[in-house]
């Protein structure tokens, strides 16, 4: 008979990981914490410009993309954005509010990993970082993993290893190629959270690479507004990040580039500057390259006396939600997120563990439950480990 090792094998030290391992360990059980990376939470590390964005305010379930969006519904609500913060707050960590209800560290990421590492109790977690995993079985209701030239073994293993969004810093899809091995479903991974990039006679807005703007971005039914940026591939900021989680390709999305104006704004700038060109009126509303831009495009010239209301009112429509049709996005490589990932009708919204085989779980970004930008990715994993946490 193999000996027993741990009550829990969680492969990635990441958000997701540490937080079950340091609620797992704190109800007694004895976990093996395992992450090929020689460090824990690299990907916390690095978010937030090095601060942090570590959870929001305004957190609900109707922020998350999944194939289900009642799945995220019972994590969420157990384990809020509130408890995270009073976690924040014990360990006596300082933070602010940004912007959107986007919640930061005032000094660095560095002291959320080490919270999460403080939470996990040194005598029931065992670290095995710089480890990379070999084989892995099931059999006699127990999991064996192969790590060096050890065998873990345990009734539970959590996949906590993340997405192949930033594979710079070693993330692949290891977690979806070990639930499809076990008989759980994979929804088609993708680049989420992520920059699109322009074709076509499109192409010409990269000459605006560099240039910012609020706009209101618009993909389907969705509509965020926030900056937008335009790149030497086309198009990034947090309104196009956010409406990349929802497009799909061939799909076109919509820029509002005056999105505090009225529908009939040009119409009434004809009756205050009538002697004005459209140029010197996009000016005083947008940057002078973008505005330089667009009023090319619309091709609408001399004063705008001498413009029918029916043409500004035309225009005006068409700033209010400009076309874009994107060729793709750039890739896993700058996307801050996966979207897919394992099915989450193959899992138990209460405790994360899959339904037909028992003793495995999938936890955060592992899983078909994708948030929006600012902080939404973070509280699914600290709510998804949580439960996970609970249940092991």
């Amino acid at each position: 008979m193999t000996n027993i090792t741990h009550d829990a094998i969680i492969l990635g030290a990441g958000a997701a990981g540490m937080m079950a391992a340091a609620v797992a360990g704190q109800r007694g059980r004895r976990i093996a914490l395992v992450d090929h990376a020689d460090a824990p939470g690299k990907k916390i590390l690095i978010s937030g410009g090095g601060r942090c964005n570590f959870t929001n305010i305004h957190t609900a379930p109707d922020r998350y993309l999944s194939a289900n969006p009642h799945f995220a519904k019972s994590a969420l609500g157990r384990y809020t954005a509130q408890d995270f913060i009073d976690l924040v707050d014990r360990h006596g960590i300082a933070w602010h509010e940004k912007t959107l209800g986007q919640l930061f560290c005032d000094g660095s990421a560095r002291q959320i990993v080490a919270m999460l590492v403080a939470e996990c109790p040194p005598d029931r977690v065992d670290w095995l970082l710089g480890s990379p995993v070999g084989a892995i079985d099931h059999a006699d209701g127990l999991y064996r993993v192969t790590v060096g030239n050890r065998t873990l073994v345990a009734p539970a293993l959590v996949l906590a290893t993340g997405g192949p969004a930033i594979p710079q810093m070693g993330a692949t899809g290891f977690a979806f190629d070990v639930a499809r091995r076990f008989g759980l479903k994979v929804v088609e991974p993708r680049p989420a959270l992520v920059p699109l990039t322009l074709g076509g006679e499109q192409t010409l807005f990269r000459s605006l690479s560099g240039v910012a703007a609020p706009v209101a971005a618009r993909c389907g039914k969705v509509a965020f507004r926030e900056a937008a940026l335009f790149t030497h591939r086309g198009l990034s900021g947090p309104a196009i990040l956010q409406v990349s989680s929802y497009w799909r390709h061939g799909q076109p999305i919509g820029i509002d580039f005056v999105p505090a104006h009225a529908p009939d704004w040009l119409v009434q700038e004809k009756r205050v500057r009538p002697r004005a060109g459209i140029r010197s009126v996009l000016g005083g509303a947008l940057p002078a390259r973008l505005a330089e831009v667009l009023s090319e495009r619309l091709a609408l010239t001399g004063e705008l006396a001498n413009l029918p209301d029916k043409a500004l009112a035309a225009a005006g429509a068409q700033l209010a939600d400009w076309p874009f049709t994107p060729s793709g996005t750039e890739g896993f490589a700058k996307a801050e997120v996966t979207a897919g990932g394992i099915a989450v009708d193959g899992l138990s919204s209460r405790t994360m563990e899959a339904r037909k085989m028992p003793g495995l779980y999938a936890l955060g970004e592992a899983v078909d439950v994708t948030g929006w930008l600012g902080g939404y990715n973070f509280q699914w994993a600290w709510a998804s480990g949580w439960a996970a946490g609970q249940a092991l």
